[in-house]
């Protein structure tokens, strides 16, 4: 990080930026332990010089970038006054927020800082809070619609932000009791062949969904509260013929079911309930032949008053940074099967797509 004096020409005319660590923030909070910080915004601008002395940050270089580096350090100290720390993960998620509304590709109506200090819900000592824009957004949807559709590749959050709403909701006492459904495609809705009680044989269907139960609630409440009826977590198929009200409902694995499935399952609204339904149209597992609801209901709703479709990108990815690379090696794939295959590809994508690489 040294600088080089050079003679200013209109071709190079640079900018400085100062910026003050309040005293309130020790530089290491900033910085990050062994500058970690500080590096992820060094690579993300590497034509710009970085120098810290003392509690004093400055910034030399293109004077867009010079601007943006400034903006990163001002949503930094915003969150760090709320009291939650910055991750790499946290400043590279502001910078890439940040570069997105500088290159119009996002409205910027929302800032990083209000991203990721929006607290959903708190459990044992861990917070659950929104990482992107999008996720956000679709957070910010279940609060304002009825029915919210949360479409996207694998770990975007859409199931995990959907889980902590409806805990809050129940929490908050704006719902009565918690439904939570998948379709068992893989026993093909008919789970009477499989040994064992009923709880036996829905278990590996639902078992993402008691994993997220255990950790937004105390474990040793979620068998009473299920007993109650509070909580229920039951197949797709269970919910026909039900009206449900005063509740929080939501369907995961949406992709895995038919139209018919979904007419079936939209029409269990009740009275005071909501509706969030999870899905990722890429990885559909359905038999041959047969049509996914989630696909279908895209054409058929958008547009309808209170019907919501959050749709989130390998961007929004949450896990290990490598799964939003796999995301994206999978869609370039299959973009280039359709084009090298025309239109027989096309017409037999889903089922191209969904076999080989499921899972959430």
């Amino acid at each position: 990080m040294t600088e080089t004096p050079t003679a200013p020409t209109p071709a190079q005319e640079q900018a400085r930026a100062q910026i003050s660590v309040p005293a309130q923030h020790p530089m290491v909070t900033v910085l990050g332990s062994g500058d970690s910080l500080l590096r992820v915004i060094e690579k993300a601008f590497p034509a710009a010089d970085i120098h810290v002395r003392g509690n004093e940050i400055s910034a030399v270089g293109d004077p867009a970038e010079v601007a943006l580096i400034q903006r990163v350090f001002d949503e930094m100290m915003l969150v760090l006054r709320t009291g939650q720390p910055m991750t790499e993960d946290a400043v590279e998620r502001s910078i890439a927020m940040l570069k997105a509304s500088e290159n119009g590709e996002s409205d910027g109506q929302e800032t990083p800082a209000q991203v990721l200090t929006q607290n959903i819900l708190s459990s044992r000592g861990r917070t659950i809070r929104p990482k992107t824009l999008n996720q956000k957004r679709y957070v910010d949807a279940i609060d304002k619609h009825t029915i919210v559709f949360g479409i996207g590749p694998a770990g975007t959050g859409k199931t995990y932000l959907a889980m902590a709403k409806a805990v809050q909701a129940l929490q908050s006492k704006q719902v009565n009791r918690i439904i939570l459904t998948r379709p068992a495609v893989e026993a093909g809705e008919r789970l009477g062949f499989l040994p064992g009680t009923l709880y036996e044989k829905i278990d590996p269907y639902l078992r993402p969904l008691y994993d997220a139960l255990h950790d937004m609630l105390d474990p040793d409440s979620i068998p009473r509260l299920m007993a109650a009826g509070t909580i229920e977590v039951a197949p797709l198929a269970y919910m026909r013929g039900r009206t449900l009200n005063d509740a929080f409902i939501i369907l995961d694995e949406a992709q895995n079911t038919s139209p018919e499935q979904m007419k079936m399952f939209l029409t269990r609204l009740g009275f005071d309930s909501k509706i969030v339904i999870t899905g990722d149209v890429t990885q559909v597992d359905l038999p041959g032949g047969t049509k996914s609801g989630l696909r279908q209901v895209q054409d058929i709703l958008e547009g309808v008053d209170d019907v919501h479709f959050s749709r989130l990108t390998s961007h929004d990815v949450v896990r290990h940074k490598l799964v939003g690379r796999i995301v994206d090696a999978y869609e370039k794939y299959d973009s280039r099967h359709v084009t090298e295959n025309g239109g027989a590809a096309k017409g037999g994508r889903g089922r191209a797509a969904g076999h080989g690489h499921k899972g959430k």
